[in-house]
């Protein structure tokens, strides 16, 4: 099966976009799924060393890959944090196929409109707000991304643009094999 995930900071719209792309597919009849990894991961408390339960959700995706794989999807739309370059292929190994990376990207003052709009609560908001800078930071020295996206602009732009970029960037499916 071959994989999309959208990265970038909390708030940037990765749930949202990997939706529209899903969208899109099923406009032209792309058997295809749709996975946010944040409800993979969602299970309390996380272990010591693993705080985003990183673990859990590669152990639950590689079953919900194999799953949707059997239900007929060929493309899989996945949204949600990269942070190395180790993680990335660690993401590619448990879907078992090809992986491209799309980074979405916005002004911090954008994202905290977005995440004030969901977390009235001040406490979370600056949890999420921090996060944000610290995954912006991340990204800039990790490169875990192929291609990188403006989130700024309307969801249908960025989808398209997003959902091109996969079509451009994969190799032409082999006419002799089963599975493409």
């Amino acid at each position: 099966m071959r994989a999309l995930l959208i990265t970038g900071p909390v708030g940037v719209g990765k749930t949202t976009i990997a939706e529209a792309v899903g969208d899109r597919f099923r406009e032209t009849g792309t058997p295809h799924a749709v996975v946010d990894l944040d409800w993979l991961s969602k299970c309390w408390p996380a272990p010591s060393g693993d705080p985003f339960h990183f673990e859990l959700q590669l152990r639950n995706l590689r079953a919900v890959a194999r799953n949707h794989a059997k239900a007929g999807a060929r493309r899989l739309v996945l949204a949600g944090v990269v942070e190395s370059r180790a993680d990335r292929d660690r993401y590619a190994s448990v879907i078992d196929g090809p992986l491209l990376v799309g980074r979405l990207k916005a002004d911090l003052s954008v994202i905290r409109e977005r995440l004030a709009a969901r977390h009235p609560d001040e406490a979370e908001l600056r949890w999420h707000l921090d996060r944000a800078e610290e995954l912006e930071t991340l990204f800039a020295s990790a490169a875990v991304e192929d291609f990188v996206m403006d989130a700024a602009r309307p969801v249908s732009v960025v989808s398209a643009e997003t959902a091109l970029e996969w079509l451009l960037r994969e190799p032409p499916p082999n006419p002799f094999s089963a599975s493409e």
